[in-house]
């Protein structure tokens, strides 16, 4: 089968439609998290096809659970946020990341440089917008002085590092085992379990979209060959369910049927059960596996799954970040339209931190092959075979 046009796109074009992939999908589907689908369907009066405003409208300054944040009119979140705090750690770093590197930069960029946060419509402090889990960071590294390595264990265990991993698969292009224990390493300064692996494991998908000629199912088979314990069998048993299907009205009920018995946040999203999100071999996060078999249905198709992935509710900014970001390096377009809206309306440039993470990748390849150069040399030294040129 001939590879489609989009699937030899440059690593420019990929970093590019990955993070500003995920951060369209992030503001699609800001405004209708924490419902469900019939939900969304009443409210919307119909599937939501494209950018809408908060759903409560102009009362959203007010309305609970929601107020104070203006969620909605293609405002991104705190997922977009903290993604580009890590691109802004590459660019100062300039190598590989690590935990040190979460404590070293990150923490800091978030308590101590003010930006422009679109759900509050003003300058602050990013750690005055992200969530507990995220704040976690603050708490744990600056204040508790945690090794960052460890820092993550006693957190709520939720896709908060997952959310914002995209940058740690694209500096890894078509490396997806190295994407993975990357993003590990980071991830262990905010979560433990199976948040932490999903982390690695979304990593490791963008990683593996980044291959030339990558389809869905090479990269779910990627992820399948990388993922532990309950997160392989709730990606697995998800992507069975979604090879059934080819559009997202019919996927949305059975996929969340497959994920639900490997999520603990259980059937009601706003009231989470008493096991929800703690640590454990058996469970996984919702999110990255829907995001996964939405790929799937979609075919790799941006617009598609991440439509899908807005519709599905619950968590469904990350679900569509993730699902965004992994389309986009994919090489599937991100619509004109809906890219220029949200930059317009969150007031960021979406395309310099590509342009940005593009540089930094390469200077990473250079010394990696420059590192790996050096091994070779003493290994051959040693007695090992020589690799030739």
């Amino acid at each position: 089968m001939e590879p489609k046009p989009h699937q030899n796109a440059p690593l420019d074009e990929r970093i590019a439609g990955a993070l500003v992939g995920a951060a369209v999908g992030d503001a699609l589907g800001g405004p209708v998290e924490g419902y469900s689908p019939e939900q969304i369907l009443e409210r919307h009066g119909g599937r939501v096809h494209g950018i809408v405003g908060p759903w409560h409208g102009d009362a959203w300054r007010t309305a609970r659970p929601l107020a104070p944040y203006h969620k909605g009119d293609g405002h991104v979140t705190d997922d977009t946020l903290m993604t580009h705090a890590l691109v802004r750690v590459y660019a100062t770093v300039r190598d590989h990341l690590d935990a040190y590197a979460v404590a070293d930069h990150l923490v800091p960029d978030l308590m101590t440089e003010p930006r422009w946060i679109p759900e509050l419509e003003t300058e602050a402090l990013p750690l005055q917008r992200i969530f507990l889990a995220e704040k976690w960071l603050v708490t744990r590294i600056h204040y508790g002085h945690a090794d960052p390595r460890e820092a993550g264990t006693g957190n709520i265990v939720n896709c908060g590092a997952a959310m914002y991993m995209a940058p740690v698969g694209l500096v890894n292009a078509a490396d997806p085992r190295a994407a993975y224990a990357e993003a590990l390493d980071i991830a262990g300064a905010h979560q433990s379990s199976y948040g932490r692996e999903a982390a690695g494991v979304l990593a490791a998908a963008v990683a593996a979209a980044c291959t030339p000629g990558a389809t869905p199912d090479s990269v779910v088979s990627t992820c399948l060959s990388l993922a532990k314990d309950g997160t392989r069998t709730a990606i697995e048993r998800v992507c069975e369910e979604a090879s059934r299907h080819t559009d997202f009205e019919s996927a949305l009920r059975p996929l969340r049927e497959a994920v639900a018995p490997y999520d603990t946040v259980g059937p009601d999203y706003r009231s989470p059960s008493l096991g929800a999100r703690r640590p454990s071999r058996l469970h996984a996060i919702e999110e990255l596996p829907v995001a996964l078999g939405l790929l799937l249905v979609a075919q790799g198709d941006f617009r598609h799954a991440v439509l899908g992935a807005v519709n599905y509710g619950r968590d469904c900014d990350s679900i569509a970040t993730m699902a965004g970001a992994v389309a986009g390096a994919l090489g599937s377009p991100v619509p004109e339209d809906w890219s220029k809206t949200v930059a317009e309306a969150s007031r960021l440039d979406l395309w310099e931190p590509a342009t940005t993470l593009t540089a930094v990748t390469r200077e990473i390849f250079a010394r990696d092959m420059s590192r790996r150069r050096t091994h070779e040399q003493a290994f051959a030294s040693l007695g090992g075979p020589a690799c030739s040129d």
